[in-house]
């Protein structure tokens, strides 16, 4: 990964490009956009959750299956899936009494693989 550790304080060309903020803040998105999306980040900010949504990956698994994967307890991994179900990051389905989860989607497999693909860098 490149480190910069420069930090410019000033910015010698700031009254000459007036036009420049206006034409970025344009482009961003709405306060909402970013608030959600910061909250979608917040999710993958906890290394169980990821453990989770990898071992997701290969294919949809129970609560036991996930934590005895992962070496949890089922009430940790429990607690980490109802998380991650409210932030549509997983779904589940019914199998008689067994409850099976696996990704929400693909985008979930796309961020986690962007994710590691950031880091190898």
């Amino acid at each position: 990964m490149h480190t910069d550790d420069t930090i410019e304080v000033g910015c010698p060309n700031h009254d000459h490009h007036p036009e420049v903020p206006l034409s970025v803040s344009q482009k961003l998105p709405s306060e909402e956009e970013m608030y959600l999306l910061a909250e979608l980040f917040k999710l993958f900010g906890d290394s169980t959750r990821i453990r989770i949504l990898c071992a997701l990956f290969e294919r949809e698994l129970c609560v036991c299956q996930i934590a005895d994967t992962l070496e949890m307890t089922q009430s940790a991994i429990s607690h980490q899936l109802r998380i991650l179900k409210q932030g549509s990051l997983v779904k589940f389905r019914r199998e008689g009494k067994t409850i099976l989860y696996s990704l929400a989607d693909d985008h979930v497999r796309t961020i986690i693989n962007q994710g590691i693909n950031h880091i190898e860098e």
